[in-house]
């Protein structure tokens, strides 16, 4: 099976991570009523398998991914892990328990810096990068953020130089005031996790980011460069857009028109 190599992995760059793999995928209907959405195939090969592997190039070993919508097909299709390089167990969620909700259920797995990736999109975005802005800023956490022309169906930052000062969750047209949104990748302390509830759903974007703030805890953006891609996979026509542009993109790993020491490739 293909690997990556060549992506830059910092001192101290964190080695766990939870992918966020439970969603429904209900605008991806009719496809996501017999696959989960992260399992949605994009060039021949499960979306998530794309995420999992461009973890494990930046250095992470051990990985919890959340599951609750026919969880047995990622089961089945990652195991162990092992054939991947990785660690990975499973946290079965009856319920939904939100972005957040799903860490909190599994804080005791973290218990120092971690990454945490929602597994319903794909990117390329530089994990080094991200990593060394927040260990060099020292915040409770970073957020990857990445250039979108329509972002009233993300979660968009303002920020003062690389802080965020404020973040609002699918704002309505005539609150836009950002066109950086949360892409979905993040670096997180596991002291945000004591601010989680432990029942309930519980959002990262809607109600745990807002309440840090409020705090005056200090969160950080990194603002994705052009060379970091990120494919937004919401409805079918954007699979459909996806497919058709992911062969030729020159951000995908081991496309030809990447160049430079530090991309990462396919071996």
């Amino acid at each position: 099976m293909p690997r990556l190599r060549g992506c830059p992995v910092p001192d101290g760059a964190p080695t766990r991570a939870m992918v966020l793999a439970a969603g429904l995928g209900t605008r991806l209907r009719p496809l996501t009523d017999r696959v989960p959405k992260c399992m949605i195939p994009v060039g021949g090969r499960p979306l998530l398998e794309y995420t999992l592997e461009w973890l494990r190039s930046y250095g992470v070993v051990d990985v919890v991914i959340n599951v609750h919508h026919l969880p047995d097909i990622v089961r089945d299709h990652f195991g162990d892990g092992t054939a991947y390089g990785l660690r990975i167990v499973y946290s079965y969620e009856t319920e939904l328990l939100g972005t957040a909700g799903a860490v909190k259920r599994v804080a005791s797995l973290f218990n120092r810096s971690f990454y945490v990736w929602y597994g319903d999109n794909l990117s390329t975005c530089r994990l080094d990068r991200l990593w060394e802005l927040h260990r060099r800023r020292g915040g409770v956490a970073t957020m990857a953020l990445f250039h979108r022309d329509d972002p009233t169906q993300s979660g968009i930052a303002d920020l003062d130089d690389d802080r965020i000062r404020r973040f609002v969750e699918k704002p309505a047209a005539a609150e836009v005031f950002s066109h950086w949104v949360n892409a979905g990748i993040l670096v997180l302390e596991p002291r945000v996790l004591d601010s989680i509830p432990t029942t309930g759903l519980v959002d990262f974007g809607r109600d745990v980011f807002p309440m840090l703030l409020a705090r005056g805890e200090p969160l950080y953006g990194y603002r994705m460069s052009p060379d970091e891609g990120f494919w937004w996979i919401d409805r079918p026509e954007d699979l459909t857009r996806v497919e058709r542009m992911w062969p030729m993109d020159p951000r995908r790993p081991g496309n030809t028109a990447v160049r430079g020491a530090d991309a990462c490739r396919w071996t």
